[in-house]
């Protein structure tokens, strides 16, 4: 720390008591100085020669025949006036980071300037500042903390504005004319602690970009920002490393913001400056991490923030959310919305992602009319798909919140629908955990949410999953099990069935409607498959198969992947009554173009003796 000694003469200032400071001197003291509550016994002398504001006091003091005065708003108080006191008897004072802005100010208020005398206080401390503080890291850090006392006087002084431009100047200078002290606990590359083994044991310090946010993290909010903003104006430093000292201040005023634990001991406080953070935030897309932009909003919902704050949080997120996890995004409701989560605000974050691929902006054309020039569209296929697993995944969490209503998990989900997704056991997993926390819903609702996945691209381990779903309904457990009849055929080499229209309108609105006479069969399509339906359905499929796989596997088995043998093999272990497998696939007539085929005709037919000798297996299980 640099320091500056003024003064040689031995200092002779003594206490008695706690409020009453005098000169050890053979000269009686001739006025007396009330500053605040202490008392200060002094000589007019040295005091009047180098400041004007004692030499006015002393003046009305004398006309009232009086030899006290009084300075109650001095800067710094007893300490600062104690400082000045000694430089005008010229003892020996020592000047610092800590005690030179009040000393400055206290200078100031008492007049202490070039004109009364050569050499005076203010002149020497401005020296010391611009020679020494200014030129010193942390010593500029220390002093810009000390102006919070005296603001305004540091204002109008210019001390604050002089300061802040010293710690920018030093934060945009090349890293490599770095050489003075800076704390800096973040893990470091190798080669910046000199440990790269391409040195060959040469020990080199490299300085990382973002060497000063750490220090900066001390300054209070309103400093911070200038600081910030005086750092960018200069357009010198990146905004990755903008945002790394954005982040580094948020973890250092919230402690257990980066575990995602918020305490706040003051809320208007933190709210101030979560809003300063959040204003800071570089312009530029992927200065920060998506999961640390989810962290502020997560803290903004429970700050209560401003809708401004709220809505440049879910602007940002939305433009990269495909860097985001689902535990970033499993962000509590605010108290009294009824459900766990804050599934609004996801939906809002998703469609800012969305409107990136509709972006669109007005041009002037020939003759001053303005039309929407669209713009390509910028989301990749793979960001589209991490959203949609992404999606995925958030809706299986929150689908465990009993009071989440079904008109929000589907419309999340709907967003996502059209989304490239090669397999859909994400969102079958969150239907089943749906249906699974709420045994209650209708018919009708089932029948919805299980319109959101596509049975064709189930996994060979979640179709065997759903066809022992007891929650999923009837008309799903079918096309699940037909489905991976086509699979298998296809995989062993034999003709693929062309599906029936009676399967194929399982899921249409239109097959209830068309078919009124029916109005109890399409109800029972939808109620949730029981386990001796499932047992059923499984062992005719088994008896399928068995039919398919014995001329097939000899020639194919090698085509064969190891997931749908052991699923086939898991499958023909099952033993079932042809009832109501018969029921589904038997009647032909008046089906439509593509329920006549022979191979469809033989889904129903072939097989069923060796399916009643099928070996039984007993029981279900869930892995929901």
């Amino acid at each position: 720390m640099k320091f500056m000694k003024l003064g040689s003469k031995p200092d002779t200032f003594q206490s008695d008591g706690n409020n009453i400071r005098y000169v050890a001197s053979e000269l009686a003291s001739d006025i007396t100085v009330n500053v605040g509550d202490v008392k200060f016994y002094l000589h007019k002398f040295p005091l009047l020669s180098k400041s004007t504001s004692l030499q006015k006091l002393v003046a009305n003091a004398s006309e009232a025949n009086c030899d006290e005065v009084h300075i109650h708003d001095i800067p710094g108080g007893p300490t600062a006036f104690e400082i000045c006191a000694k430089f005008c008897y010229g003892m020996t004072v020592t000047l610092n980071a800590y005690n030179v802005i009040a000393a400055r100010c206290a200078a100031e208020y008492l007049g202490m300037h070039e004109a009364i005398e050569k050499g005076n206080l203010i002149y020497k401390i401005d020296v010391f500042l611009n020679s020494s503080i200014f030129r010193s890291w942390k010593d500029s850090i220390i002093v810009l903390q000390t102006t919070k006392s005296q603001s305004r006087l540091c204002e109008e002084l210019k001390l604050i504005s002089h300061c802040i431009d010293a710690i920018a100047s030093k934060a945009s200078i090349d890293v490599n004319r770095v050489d003075w002290s800076y704390t800096y606990n973040r893990k470091k590359l190798p080669e910046e602690n000199g440990d790269d083994p391409n040195l060959n044991g040469i020990r080199s310090r490299m300085v990382p970009k973002d060497w000063w946010v750490e220090d900066l993290s001390e300054l209070e909010v309103d400093l911070y920002k200038r600081v910030i903003v005086t750092i960018k104006n200069k357009g010198i430093v990146s905004s990755e490393v903008i945002g790394e000292a954005v982040k580094a201040y948020a973890y250092r005023r919230f402690p257990g913001f980066n575990k995602g634990v918020f305490q706040f001991n003051d809320v208007s406080k933190c709210r101030a400056i979560l809003d300063t953070i959040v204003w800071l935030l570089p312009s530029e897309k992927g200065c920060v991490s998506c999961s640390f932009l989810l962290k502020l909003l997560r803290a903004s919902i429970s700050l209560d923030s401003g809708e401004m704050a709220k809505a440049e949080l879910v602007k940002r997120i939305g433009q990269q959310l495909e860097e985001a996890s689902v535990n970033d995004l499993l962000i509590r409701a605010a108290d009294g919305e009824g459900t766990l989560y804050d599934v609004h605000v996801v939906q809002k974050i998703l469609e800012v992602f969305m409107m990136r691929d509709t972006d669109s902006e007005p041009q002037l054309e020939d003759g001053d009319e303005i039309q929407e020039i669209r713009k390509p569209g910028i989301l990749s296929e793979a960001s589209k798909l991490m959203v949609a697993k992404l999606v995925d995944g958030y809706l299986t969490e929150i689908a465990k919140d009993p009071n989440l209503p079904l008109s929000a998990f589907v419309g999340l989900a709907e967003m996502v629908s059209n989304f490239p997704r090669p397999g859909h056991d994400g969102i079958y997993r969150a239907i089943d955990m749906y249906l699974k926390e709420h045994p209650g819903i209708s018919k009708s609702e089932r029948k919805r949410i299980c319109k959101l996945m596509d049975c064709k691209k189930l996994s060979v381990d979640a179709c065997m999953h759903a066809v022992q779903n007891e929650r999923l309904p009837l008309r799903v457990v079918v096309q699940v099990l037909f489905f991976e009849q086509v699979r298998a055929n296809a995989s062993s080499g034999s003709s693929t069935p062309d599906l029936p229209k009676a399967i194929r309108d399982l899921n249409s609105a239109s097959y209830g409607s068309s078919r009124s006479a029916t109005t109890n069969t399409e109800e029972d399509w939808d109620a949730a498959a029981s386990a001796e339906e499932l047992r059923a359905l499984r062992g005719e499929l088994a008896a399928l198969r068995m039919g398919n796989g014995g001329t097939n596997d000899k020639v194919n088995g090698d085509a064969k992947s190891h997931a749908d043998r052991a699923a086939m093999s898991r499958m023909k272990g099952l033993l079932m009554s042809k009832r109501i497998f018969s029921k589904i696939w038997s009647n032909k007539g008046g089906q439509g173009e593509n329920s006549g085929s022979d191979s469809s005709e033989s889904l129903g037919s072939a097989n069923l003796e060796e399916a009643k000798s099928t070996p039984s297996r007993k029981g279900r299980h869930s892995v929901s």
